[in-house]
């Protein structure tokens, strides 16, 4: 039996390839979805903190925040499911998702060693989340995501000068300028779209 190797043409080559970047584009940009999932799920729940804090005499107001236990099921789900159908997985990929989930890792354990009677943990959290949004934003050439991530570093500062008030209002502030402007941005682009960063 004889192994006939097919050569390809130029054409067929560069074809290959620019469909490889492109799927790995589509596959980057389709994170939109956490973006906006977390965005919006963590603007409620840091919205409601603030408010029932001023608003009412609960002095528990930081349960809102168990709705984020939920979230990590939905996310890492979708995030599995999304993965199997991946047919071209790539480092511009790996560095995406394994950023994410360092950041999840540094984000449980931060938990668990800082005790929620200490203060406020607002400015810790846009420290760690600054980072993988940042690094997203290289990975992609997303300016809005890096942008987003300035923002964060911003208002972490803010949040440790600004006092009680306005570090509980800088989580609220933060996904909606981080998450959920960029998050829109990517999905405007659509899944097809073979964009060169913005």
């Amino acid at each position: 039996m004889e192994n006939e190797e097919k050569l390809m043409t130029g054409e067929e080559s560069l074809r290959v390839i620019t469909e490889m970047i492109n799927k790995t584009r589509v596959s980057i940009t389709q994170s939109s979805f956490h973006l906006l999932f977390w965005g919006w799920l963590i603007f409620a729940c840091s919205l409601s903190e603030f408010l029932l804090w001023k608003l009412t005499d609960w002095t528990n107001v930081w349960y809102v925040w168990l709705f984020v236990i939920p979230g990590v099921f939905v996310s890492l789900t979708y995030g599995f499911v999304k993965g199997k159908r991946e047919r071209v997985f790539t480092y511009g990929t790996a560095i995406h998702v394994w950023t994410w989930m360092a950041f999840l890792v540094s984000s449980v354990i931060f938990f668990i060693v800082h005790p929620m009677e200490t203060g406020s943990i607002s400015k810790y959290m846009l420290l760690l989340a600054a980072m993988p949004l940042f690094i997203s934003g290289v990975v992609l050439r997303f300016r809005p995501l890096m942008w987003g991530a300035g923002v964060f570093w911003v208002l972490a500062l803010v949040a440790h000068f600004g006092g009680e008030t306005v570090s509980a209002l800088a989580m609220p502030v933060a996904m909606v300028a981080g998450y959920l402007i960029p998050g829109y941005l990517l999905r405007k682009r659509g899944s097809h779209d073979t964009f060169q960063g913005a």
